[in-house]
């Protein structure tokens, strides 16, 4: 591989894709509209993330583990953000994705994208059931923040040569700590206080942003 010469760490859902999964799972539950109500509070910054997520996630328990292949067949990438991906591969700038979703999703979007890093929220399986539960490391706002760090400093990469986009509340930090923040289609909550947005859903209108792409 050339010289890496910048991260690009993108949000997943309403970010790198149209949905949010957990409201795709929600439908499968028939607790879609309790579980985006909750979304939607929580992307707007009105909830604690993380005690909103492990409510949502409650409403899962006794869901197949075959929701998942149903749940990915219904996202939908954002437009151009195939391509935008490919640019910045080809540019040395490496991309990763950071989650407050799911593991078996966001790993499947990242090896269909040719993305080497990727961190999500894990669900608790038993007997190829979800039992309504996370295990693990919580993908909390401050974690988001820490998986970009993490990676920067493994790349051996200054601050000002990555950069963070997402939509929601639990995005801020991660943009505030990246060397270039982008709030894409964000909900106000982010756009008041991150300066470069990009409100077209388009991932071409976010390349102009980034000065260091040949």
């Amino acid at each position: 591989m050339s010289q890496v010469k910048g991260l690009c760490v993108m949000d997943v859902d309403g970010t790198l894709i149209l949905e949010e999964v957990i409201d795709l799972l929600g439908r499968e539950a028939g607790r879609e509209e309790e579980i985006s109500q909750i979304t939607s509070r929580a992307m707007r910054g009105e909830l604690n993330f993380e005690s909103s997520l492990r409510k949502r996630v409650s409403f899962l328990e006794g869901l197949p583990v075959s929701v998942f292949d149903k749940a990915f067949d219904s996202i939908h990438l954002s437009p151009n953000v195939q391509e935008f991906i490919s640019i910045l591969q080809k540019n040395g700038i490496l991309v990763g994705l950071v989650s407050g979703g799911f593991t078996p999703i966001v790993e499947r979007l990242a090896k269909s994208l040719g993305i080497a890093y990727f961190s999500a929220n894990q669900l608790e399986v038993q007997g190829g059931f979800l039992t309504g539960k996370l295990v693990g490391q919580i993908i909390s706002p401050q974690v988001k923040t820490e998986t970009l760090e993490k990676w920067r400093e493994k790349l051996k990469l200054p601050k000002e040569r990555t950069i963070a986009i997402g939509d929601g509340a639990n995005d801020l930090f991660m943009l505030k700590s990246a060397g270039l923040g982008i709030a894409f289609c964000a909900k106000e909550v982010l756009k008041k206080e991150i300066s470069n947005h990009v409100d077209k859903r388009d991932f071409l209108e976010v390349l102009p942003l980034i000065d260091y792409l040949e």
